[in-house]
C-alpha cells in the first residue's frame, strides 16, 4: 500500500496511456465494448484524484512545498528527471481533468467510425495534461506538453466539421510556434542555471530554477561586478530571450488576446468530446504555466519599470513608463471586452460559446497580473535581494525629493536632493518608505484574493465551458446545424434540454448563486487597487458578457415557435437530450451549483498553495 501511495502520481499519469493501449487492441467488430472498457478505464483515475483533493484539503492549510514527491533518474545524458509532484492548484487542475475525461468519453459514444481511435486518443490525451500539471522537471513538462498537443489535433482532423482540415493545422501551427520557443527558453535556463551552480550539465529541476534563476543576471550597484555570461552572450541577454519564449508559448495557449484567433476554428470544427476537453482543460495549461513559471522566474522582468522604445529605430519615449504585468492585464482587459463583443456578433452558436472562452480567461489573466506585481514586490524585498529602491518601483512608486524631508530624521540623511543620495543611503530611505506608505499585510492579502480567484476561474471555466459544448453538442447532433438563425421557441419541445441551456448559461454568465460569479467577483476585487482603470473597462466585457449569453437563450429558447423544428421533433427526431447526456452533464450542474453556494470546498485546497507563493519572501 505504502508502494502505490508514493506512486500515486505515476499511475495517474501511465493510467490513461494503459487504457489507451487496452482499447486501441480491442476488436474494430466490436465498438460498444471499445466504448466501456475506455470510460471503465477513465474511472480509477477519476477516484484516485477525488481522494488526493481530499487529502490535501484535510491537512496543514499552510503547509509548503509539494505533496507526494516522486523522483528518479530518468535522462541523465541530458540532466533530466522523473520529478513528478502536486501541490492545492495542480491538484485541482488534476481533479478537473480526471473529471471530464469520463464525461467527454460518455459523449464520444455517438461516434459510430473509427470509434475506438477516438477513445484512445482521449485516454491519451489525459495523460499528457496530468503529466504537465504534476511535473517538476522541465524537460518531463514538455514532453507531457507536447503530448497533449498531438492527440487534440488528431481528434480534430479525423472527427471535426466540414473545415476541420484548416481548423486543425491552425491549431496544429500555432502552438507548435509557442512550443518552439518553449523548448528554446528551457534549453537556454537549463544551461544557464547548470553552469551557475557548476555542474557538469544543465538541470531542468523547477524548484531548483525557482531559487537560482530569478537572481541570475542582476544589475547591481558594485563596481567591477560582472552580472555573468554564457557561451559569450550575457545572462540578462539570456534571460529576457528566455522570458519572452514562455510568455509567447503560455500566452498562446490560453490564448491571450490577440494570439486567440486559433480558438474559434478549432472549437467550431472539434467534435464535442474534443471542444469540451480544449475548453474545459486544454486552455488551462497555458495560465498554469505563468503561474508555476513565468512569474516565479521572471519577478524583475515581469515588474520592472521600462521605457518604451519603437523597434527598430531605438527610439526611446521619455517620460512614459510601463511594466510587463500591466501589458499583461491589458491584454486581459481586452480579452473580457473583445471576447464577448466577438461572442455577441456571432450567429453560430458553436462560435459564440468558443468566443466565450475568450473572455472568461481574460479574467484569468488579469488575476495572473496581479500575482506578477506582488510576487515581484516580495522577491524584490526578500533578504536574497533586499533592493527596496526596486521593490518602490514595482509598486507603482517611487522616491521623490519630498520624501527626504519626509523621512530625515527617521534615516538620518544630509542630503537635499535624491540625486544626492548615495546607493546605501537610497535603499534605506525606500525601505522606510516601504514600511511607512505601503500595507505589506494588506497588499498581499489583496493579491491572494486575486490569484486564489484566478485559479477557482480555471476551474469554474472548465466546468461552465465543459457543459456549453456538451449541449451545444447534444442540440447539432439532433439538428443538424448550430445556426441562431434558424431556432427559437424550442423551449416547450424540450423542456428538460432548454431548463440545463438556461441554467449553465446563467453559471457562465456570473449569476450570483452559480460557480462563475465567486471566481470573477474575487479576482475584480483583487485586481482593481492595482489596475483601476482596466477593471472599470473590463466591466463592458461584464455588460456584453450578459448581452452574448441572453442572446443565445432568446434565439434558441424563446420567440415564436419555429413550425419546421415541431415537425421534426414529432415525427423524425427528438430534439430533447437523451439519457446519456443528461448522466454526463449531471455531475457538471451539481459542481456549478454546490461551488456557488459554497466556494469553500475548494478554495483552501487552492489556497495551500497560493498562502505559500506569497508568504515565501516575507522577511
Amino acid at each position: 500500500m505504502g508502494s502505490f501511495i508514493s506512486n500515486v502520481l505515476n499511475f495517474l499519469i501511465l493510467w490513461p496511456a494503459i487504457g489507451a493501449i487496452v482499447v486501441a487492441l480491442l476488436p474494430s467488430n466490436q465498438p460498444n465494448l471499445a466504448r466501456w472498457v475506455a470510460l471503465g478505464m477513465s474511472i480509477p483515475s477519476l477516484i484516485i484524484s477525488i481522494g488526493l483533493f481530499y487529502a490535501i484539503m484535510n491537512g496543514d492549510p499552510t503547509a509548503s512545498g509539494y505533496h507526494l514527491e516522486y523522483v528518479s533518474e530518468w535522462f541523465p545524458e541530458i540532466g533530466a528527471n522523473w520529478h513528478v509532484g502536486v501541490d492545492g492548484i495542480s491538484v485541482t487542475m488534476v481533479l478537473l481533468t480526471a473529471l471530464l475525461t469520463p464525461i467527454a468519453l460518455l459523449i464520444a459514444f455517438e461516434h459510430t467510425e473509427n470509434t475506438k481511435a477516438i477513445l484512445a486518443l482521449i485516454l491519451f490525451l489525459q495523460m499528457g495534461l496530468v503529466g504537465v500539471f504534476v511535473a517538476l522537471d522541465m524537460v518531463l513538462f514538455f514532453l507531457f506538453w507536447e503530448i497533449g498537443l498531438v492527440p487534440m489535433y488528431f481528434i480534430i482532423n479525423q472527427w471535426g466539421g466540414a473545415n476541420r482540415k484548416y481548423a486543425s493545422m491552425k491549431f496544429f501551427i500555432y502552438t507548435m510556434a509557442g512550443s518552439l520557443g518553449l523548448l528554446l527558453a528551457i534549453q537556454l535556463i537549463g544551461f544557464t542555471v547548470g553552469d551557475v551552480k557548476g555542474l557538469n550539465g544543465p538541470t531542468f529541476d523547477i524548484q531548483t530554477w525557482h531559487e537560482v534563476w530569478p537572481q541570475i543576471g542582476r544589475e547591481t550597484n558594485l563596481p567591477g561586478e560582472n552580472p555573468g555570461e554564457i557561451l559569450g552572450v550575457s545572462y540578462k541577454t539570456v534571460k529576457y530571450y528566455a522570458f519572452i519564449g514562455f510568455l509567447i508559448a503560455f500566452a498562446i495557449k490560453i490564448p491571450v488576446w490577440p494570439f486567440h484567433t486559433w480558438l474559434p476554428d478549432a472549437h467550431t470544427e472539434a467534435p464535442t468530446a474534443g471542444s469540451m476537453l480544449l475548453a474545459g482543460v486544454l486552455l488551462k495549461l497555458g495560465a498554469y504555466g505563468f503561474i508555476r513559471l513565468v512569474i516565479p522566474l521572471f519577478p524583475e522582468e515581469i515588474a520592472s519599470p521600462r521605457v518604451p522604445t519603437i523597434p527598430i529605430l531605438e527610439i526611446q519615449i521619455e517620460g512614459l513608463t510601463f511594466t510587463f504585468a500591466q501589458v499583461l492585464a491589458l491584454l486581459g482587459m481586452l480579452g473580457i471586452v473583445m471576447g464577448a463583443f466577438s461572442a455577441w456578433a456571432q450567429d453560430d452558436l458553436k462560435k459564440l460559446v468558443a468566443y466565450s472562452s475568450v473572455n472568461h480567461m481574460g479574467f484569468v489573466v488579469m488575476g495572473i497580473a496581479v500575482m506578477g506585481v506582488w510576487y515581484s514586490v516580495m522577491w524584490a524585498q526578500s533578504p536574497d535581494v533586499n533592493d527596496p529602491v526596486l521593490a518602490l518601483q514595482m509598486a507603482g512608486q517611487g522616491l521623490e525629493d519630498e520624501d527626504i524631508a519626509k523621512y530625515r530624521d527617521q534615516t538620518q540623511l544630509q542630503a537635499a536632493t535624491i540625486d544626492e543620495l548615495t546607493s546605501d543611503d537610497q535603499k534605506a530611505l525606500a525601505q522606510v518608505k516601504l514600511d511607512a506608505e505601503l500595507d505589506m499585510d494588506e497588499n498581499m492579502q489583496t493579491a491572494n484574493v486575486a490569484l486564489n480567484g484566478a485559479v477557482l476561474q480555471m476551474f469554474n471555466h472548465g466546468l461552465s465551458a465543459a457543459a456549453m459544448f456538451l449541449l451545444v453538442g447534444a442540440l447539432y447532433h439532433k439538428a443538424h446545424t448550430r445556426d441562431l438563425r434558424r431556432f427559437g421557441g424550442l423551449w416547450h419541445i424540450v423542456p428538460v434540454f432548454g431548463g440545463l441551456f438556461v441554467f449553465t448559461s446563467m453559471a457562465s454568465l456570473g449569476l450570483p448563486g452559480l460557480n462563475g460569479f465567486t471566481s470573477e467577483w474575487m479576482i475584480v476585487s483583487g485586481a482593481f487597487p492595482y489596475f483601476e482603470v482596466m477593471v472599470l473597462i473590463s466591466t463592458i466585457g461584464l455588460l456584453l458578457t450578459g448581452a452574448y449569453i441572453l442572446k443565445g437563450i432568446q434565439k434558441v429558447l424563446q420567440g415564436p415557435p419555429n413550425p419546421d423544428w415541431i415537425e421534426y421533433h414529432e415525427h423524425h427526431h427528438s430534439l430533447e437530450i437523451s439519457y446519456r447526456e443528461t448522466i454526463a452533464i449531471a455531475p457538471l450542474v451539481a459542481l456549478m451549483l454546490i461551488t456557488g453556494l459554497y466556494p469553500n470546498w475548494i478554495l483552501p485546497v487552492i489556497n495551500e498553495r497560493v498562502y505559500h507563493i506569497f508568504s515565501v519572501f516575507i522577511r
